[in-house]
């Protein structure tokens, strides 16, 4: 009998090895084909491996309308004509320049086209304002809608310019070194200038947000509903401090209500969504999913603005589907940084002062694939200081989905200067990003804080390792 049991226990651990062995060879090689080495400001570009002729095709199509600008209606360019009436940039690559994160200010020191401001009112319990709340997760203001456009085309006067005002806080560590935090000021008087249609509603919220790098996309789509939700602790019952929710948000592809992925509040279901929401936003381009120009009925030049050519002949969007969802085949068909650890302090300490109790470092695809992401999906609170006044369907105005980590230290290399962090971009660096940590990340900020200077940096290295 006791032979038996050896025997059997001798067995299990072959296969046990034999399946670790499987498991590796697996992720080696779907490394190979989803990850880069590369170390130049195209790391965000590359292409996946292994895609068929008519997906290549279609990846090449997608990156085409990604990159290439959009032109004012009308003009011979039939394919792209469309861009505006009211518009802040004609090109997507614009805003997330080689695919990274934009920045608050170009090169000439003026507010980018990188950082927009989205708009809202609170809702008056009207059955229209219900409805907007239901389907698009906010209400918009009746003169200037959801965005402001800094642009416009021929005879359309642009709604606003953005401006950024901010008030100092400065952060002393225990040990006494400092820091000067700086907190944009809220309000129409601090982050907008030149209204080109006239005063906005009293009771206007302004959120400034900075367009994000795009890494990783198409893997985070491959995580099911059930992953995500599996993370949520509305209710906190394991009195950890941390009570993640998922928003759920309206899909316009699908015409229900699903889990939400993207944009800084979790707004979005999908890649495609999000996508048509941006070129409507910032380009205001037509598509499935915004079938109206981006004018509101009390701006007459923006209705009355001439339509694309392909309007003219019978085409329903100025992106139709096919090429929307080929920009979302590209963005979903890129390869994410391979990451390479050395910093094995920096990693302990990431877990010890809780920071993967929101940044989760991983999740197993379908396919077998274990991606890092270092995101559970979900809404947290973070506290006042970061609160910008709106909802959006589930989320507060305190809350924001936990953004993924991987790929931040390569950040720099598609700008050639220190990215700015956040969702306003007020964080001029990773250590500045987790002293705004508040809410339910204020312990975490706090164990931060009481590190030493070298913890601290060790820390921060391995966040750039991610």
């Amino acid at each position: 009998m006791k032979n038996f049991e050896l025997f059997l226990l001798s067995s299990s651990v072959l296969f046990s090895t034999a399946l670790f062995a499987l498991q590796s060879e697996t992720q080696n090689r779907l490394d190979k084909k989803y990850t880069t080495k590369t170390n130049t400001e195209y790391i965000f570009m590359q292409q996946v491996a292994g895609l068929s002729n008519e997906e290549q095709d279609k990846f090449i199509m997608g990156k085409s309308f990604y990159r290439t600008p959009w032109v004012e209606a009308p003009t011979a360019t039939t394919a792209r004509d469309g861009l505006g009436p009211l518009f802040n940039s004609n090109t997507c690559i614009n805003c997330h320049p080689n695919n990274g994160i934009g920045s608050l200010y170009n090169e000439n020191k003026i507010i980018s086209r990188n950082y927009v401001t989205r708009v809202s009112i609170p809702s008056n319990g009207s059955k229209e304002h219900e409805n907007m709340l239901q389907y698009s997760g906010f209400v918009q203001e009746p003169t200037y809608g959801a965005q402001i456009s800094s642009n416009g085309v021929h005879g359309v006067k642009y709604e606003a310019m953005p401006m950024i005002r901010y008030k100092d806080i400065k952060i002393t560590y225990p040990d006494g070194n400092s820091l000067t935090l700086k907190k944009p000021l809220h309000g129409v008087e601090n982050q907008l200038k030149e209204l080109g249609y006239g005063a906005m509603q009293k009771d206007v919220i302004l959120s400034n947000r900075l367009a994000p790098a795009l890494v990783g996309l198409g893997f985070l789509e491959q995580l099911t509903d059930e992953q995500i939700l599996s993370n949520q602790d509305i209710n906190d019952t394991n009195r950890d401090g941390i009570s993640g929710k998922a928003n759920i948000v309206y899909s316009p592809l699908h015409k229900d209500f699903r889990v939400g992925r993207y944009t800084k509040k979790a707004s979005a279901a999908s890649v495609m969504e999000q996508s048509g929401a941006a070129a409507h936003n910032d380009m205001s381009l037509t598509n499935p999913f915004y079938a109206s120009e981006n004018c509101t009925q009390k701006q007459v030049e923006c209705l009355n603005a001439p339509k694309a050519d392909n309007l003219r002949s019978g085409a329903d969007f100025d992106l139709p589907l096919e090429r929307l969802e080929a920009i979302a085949f590209y963005l979903k068909n890129l390869k994410i940084p391979n990451s390479l650890i050395t910093q094995k302090e920096g990693e302990k300490l990431f877990e010890t002062i809780g920071c993967t109790k929101c940044h989760m470092p991983t999740f197993k695809l379908s396919s077998g694939y274990e991606i890092k992401p270092f995101t559970d999906m979900l809404l947290h609170d973070m506290g006042a200081n970061l609160g910008d006044g709106r909802s959006e369907f589930l989320a507060t105005p305190n809350e924001w989905k936990t953004p993924a980590l991987w790929g931040i230290g390569k950040y720099i290399l598609t700008s050639s200067k220190e990215p700015e962090l956040l969702h306003d971009g007020r964080a001029k660096s990773i250590e500045e990003a987790i002293l705004w940590h508040g809410g339910e990340a204020q312990k975490s900020q706090n164990d931060f804080l009481n590190l030493s200077k070298k913890e601290r940096n060790q820390l921060i290295q391995y966040i750039k390792e991610l």
